[in-house]
């Protein structure tokens, strides 16, 4: 054991060693508990798996507890139930910091191996939150180029589209990054970049005439998308935590409807605008390029958008390689299993292939699953189809936003069974699982 974790005496979570903890040691470990449960909580951590990693660790520390984890809130109950002290954490929902995860989970796993103590684990969560930036301030534009780009790839549309939605998330970065700076903008930053892009998108639309004003709206704007966030919801709804998953998936249709406000503005605005251009500069049509994407585009796409997601979620340089692998794995499985059997169970298939195997990665390497599955979820969700139902109801056109909506419901229920299924498929019970 290092000299580090003697400041305590010896490990409290021992092999049982200490049947009866002292108040200082309870203390000490209760505290890690407590500012453990803050950082996973504001680094984007669900519930389901909050509570889990929570629970195993205190039992590892000799700790009896109760947790109940909320998008914005974790109420944690520590000792016998009739002496038990209630504490109260309000969070902030913060971005999903990949890289900051996988620390506390190395953290976490150093204390209840007792390899550390729980007041130099505590230290060194403490010394996390003040950590610059792990990636330059340039490289987040570049990754939400890299998404849109990779995305308009995807959807399958012609050369110039591509160069389009690349200035669409360029856009997109721009009004996300500024307008999350101040309060006042904050809490309107989605349904600010849907308008300014979409207006964007559909001017440019009307002056080239490519009638692909949707297609590069949404590749813009593919990374405020909440798809992830409503398959999460639906995670911890199947898994019985109903206050977090409902709390969450309000929060997601909040979000839809935000962004498909402002791009019912944009499209409106956009549209008269560039007929107006379109007869002012007749000539401008003729430097789209109306060449259709090669076939490799796709894979290329496969490889560019794992790699933005990396930088968007703050992952570890160090974990681009198992990303990418995940991402084309359930990419692929999910486009050729839903071409034979339907678009349901190919994201079924490809949720469980990314499920499995990151659970088996974080098993083998001692590192955390979210790392791995939370990138290879964002090539699956279905946010684009939540996206198009919103905008059909907005155009008043009921029956088709109905239909999608319940598209997505399903896609989104067949998402959160894959995961589940990967999860009892690896039988993925570590001692501490982030």
């Amino acid at each position: 054991m290092s000299e580090s974790a003697a400041d305590l005496g010896p490990p409290l979570f021992a092999d049982g060693r200490h049947k009866e903890p002292t108040a200082e040691r309870v203390a000490a470990a209760s505290h890690f508990i407590l500012e453990l449960a803050r950082a996973l909580h504001q680094h984007g951590t669900p519930a389901h798996r909050l509570e889990s990693a929570l629970s195993a660790a205190a039992q590892q520390l000799g700790l009896e507890t109760n947790f109940m984890s909320t998008p914005t809130s974790i109420m944690v109950g520590i000792g016998p139930i009739d002496q038990q002290q209630v504490h109260l954490l309000r969070v902030e929902p913060g971005d999903t910091n990949l890289g900051h995860l996988s620390t506390l989970g190395e953290i976490t796993r150093q204390v209840v191996d007792g390899e550390i103590s729980t007041r130099a684990g505590l230290a060194q969560i403490n010394a996390l939150a003040k950590e610059p930036p792990r990636y330059a301030a340039w490289l987040v534009p570049v990754a939400f180029v890299m998404s849109s780009a990779a995305v308009a790839c995807f959807l399958k549309v012609r050369t110039g589209d591509v160069v389009v939605a690349s200035l669409l998330g360029l856009v997109t970065a721009i009004v996300s990054i500024f307008a999350s700076r101040r309060e006042s903008t904050r809490h309107v930053v989605e349904p600010t970049a849907a308008f300014l892009v979409t207006a964007l998108a559909f001017t440019l639309d009307g002056v080239l005439h490519t009638k692909t004003g949707y297609a590069t709206s949404l590749a813009g704007l593919v990374i405020m998308l909440p798809g992830l966030t409503f398959t999460v919801a639906l995670t911890e709804l199947s898994t019985r935590h109903l206050s977090s998953g409902t709390a969450r998936l309000s929060g997601a249709l909040v979000t839809f409807l935000g962004l498909g406000f402002g791009l019912a503005l944009g499209a409106k605005a956009g549209a008269a605008l560039g007929e107006d251009l379109s007869r002012w500069l007749p000539n401008l049509a003729d430097l789209s390029s109306r060449a259709p994407l090669p076939n490799w585009a796709e894979w290329v796409a496969l490889l560019v958008a794992p790699l933005g997601f990396m930088v968007l979620l703050k992952a570890q340089p160090r974990h681009a390689l198992p990303i990418v692998v995940a991402s084309t794995a359930a990419y692929l499985t999910s486009k050729f299993a839903g071409a034979a059997m339907g678009e349901q169970l190919g994201a079924f298939l490809g949720a469980m292939v990314v499920s499995a195997g990151s659970n088996l990665f974080a098993r083998m390497k001692r590192r955390v699953a979210m790392v791995t599955q939370v990138p290879g979820l964002l090539i699956l969700v279905p946010g684009s189809i939540g996206f198009r139902s919103v905008t059909s109801l907005l155009d008043q056109e009921v029956e088709t936003g109905i239909a999608t909506a319940f598209r997505v419901a399903i896609i989104g229920i067949s998402l959160a069974a894959g995961l589940l299924a990967g999860n009892v498929v690896t039988r993925s019970v570590n001692r501490v699982r982030i």
